[in-house]
Order: C-alpha cells, then structure tokens, then sequence
C-alpha cells in the first residue's frame, strides 16, 4: 500500500542536494527562479536547508507587471536569500519583433520560459553557480513544461515528487501556506494548471502511485499526454558513427 514518508524524503533530499553539490559543483550557489509558486518555493527552501541561505540565489523574472510577484518577494523574505528582480519584458518584445513571422500562440506562450532559463544561466554562470530546476514528478508525467524552458537545469531535486507529496514537504519546511496552497498556475494564460490539462493534480497522483483513476476519459488523457511528452524527458538523440 502506498505511504508517502515526507520526512525522510525530505532529509534525503536536502543529502541529496548536499552530495550534488559536494561531486558537481563544490563550494558553487544554488541558482533559483523564483515565480511565487510552491515548487519553486520549496526547492529554494529544500537547498537553504542543504546549503544554508548564503549559498542560494533567488532569481524573480516578471515579463512586465506580474499580479502575484508580491508571493514570490514572500518567499526570498521568508528565506532570506540573496535575489534579483529581472524584467524580461524587454528581451520578450525584442526577440519577437525581431522574428520575421507571426509566432504560432504556442511559441509565444514558451517564448517566456525559455528567455527565463537564459537568465537563469546568465545569473548562474556570473556567479559561480548550479541552476535548480524546478519540476515535480506529476507536471513531468504529462509534460506541463516547456522543452528548453522550465525543463531543464542542472540538478532537479523534486522530478520525482508528486504535486500531493510537494505540499507536504513544505509545510516541513516551514513556509507559508499562501505559497504551498496557491493554485498552480504558469502564469502565460491567465488559467490555472488544472484547466489547461483538463484533470486535476489529486487524479493524476492518485494515478501515478496507486494505479487507479475513476474517470477513464481523465485517464485517456493522462496516457496520451504521457506518451507524447516521454520526449521532454530523454537525453536527445545523437547518431553515434561506426568508425
């Protein structure tokens, strides 16, 4: 039967922080992008913990004004780690003036993220850092990012934590619950995660780690957004000559 252990997945994940760290990247910050969300919220916490708060660097990219961007400054209070506030409105305007097409509404809804990630390792490589990647088990189960966004990173201490598992482990940590409770959201379209994927999070980690899901049309869904996103996941393909 499936029990979740919050605490000792916590504390083996703060280990698991510090011996990335220790192999990859000794004496190196931890670089965060913080939205205001819990998953972000909780990996900056999970690496406070591993690290100490003088060893993570909070990054807050509004792409002009952000309504919720008051719970991001909540959370590198509550931490009280080093941040910058990067607007990445200007670089978003640029890039897509310069484009010489009208962008599909997909490109230019994960044109955000991947401009984010850029600055992530801009921050990251000007100061002597790792970037965490942010995603959780359930998110990656139906692939609820973006490629060469908010995918990737350089060590990703929650990848195989659901969203229910996720919420535990913050209030272990101690942060607000404004930050473990808010609606998940990625803050491009203006719905929250549940919408857009047609289900909510509580059938999909019911799914995930018991196998059971009651409405079979959810489940279809789940399948096939699983199957058509496993891409996101692998290491991409290199053809390897015989020589």
């Amino acid at each position: 039967m499936y029990n979740f252990n919050a605490e000792k997945v916590k504390n083996d994940c703060v280990q698991w922080i510090r011996d990335f760290f220790e192999k990859s990247g000794k004496g190196c910050n931890a670089v965060v992008g913080i939205s205001g969300g819990k998953d972000s919220s909780i990996v900056a916490a999970l690496c406070v913990e591993a690290l100490g708060k003088d060893r993570v660097i909070g990054v807050l990219m509004p792409c002009g004004e952000q309504s919720d961007i008051d719970m991001a400054k909540l959370l590198v209070d509550t931490l009280q780690i080093k941040h910058y506030i990067i607007n990445i409105k200007d670089a978003v305007d640029g890039l897509t003036a310069a484009i010489p097409f009208e962008l599909s509404e997909q490109s230019r809804v994960n044109l955000q993220p991947r401009i984010r990630m850029s600055t992530l390792y801009a921050v990251s490589q000007s100061n002597n850092g790792r970037v965490a990647n942010t995603c959780n088990l359930s998110e990656d189960w139906v692939g609820y990012s973006t490629r060469y966004g908010d995918s990737v990173g350089d060590f990703s201490p929650c990848s195989g934590i659901t969203v229910a598992e996720m919420k535990q482990i913050g209030r272990l940590l101690g942060l607000p619950d404004a930050l473990i409770d808010k609606a998940p959201s990625d803050g491009l379209c203006g719905k929250t995660d549940e919408d857009n994927l047609g289900f909510t999070y509580a059938e999909l980690d019911r799914y995930i780690r018991e196998g059971v899901i009651e409405n079979q049309e959810h489940k279809a869904l789940i399948d096939r957004k699983h199957e058509l996103n496993l891409f996101k996941l692998e290491v991409m393909p290199s053809f390897k000559p015989e020589i």
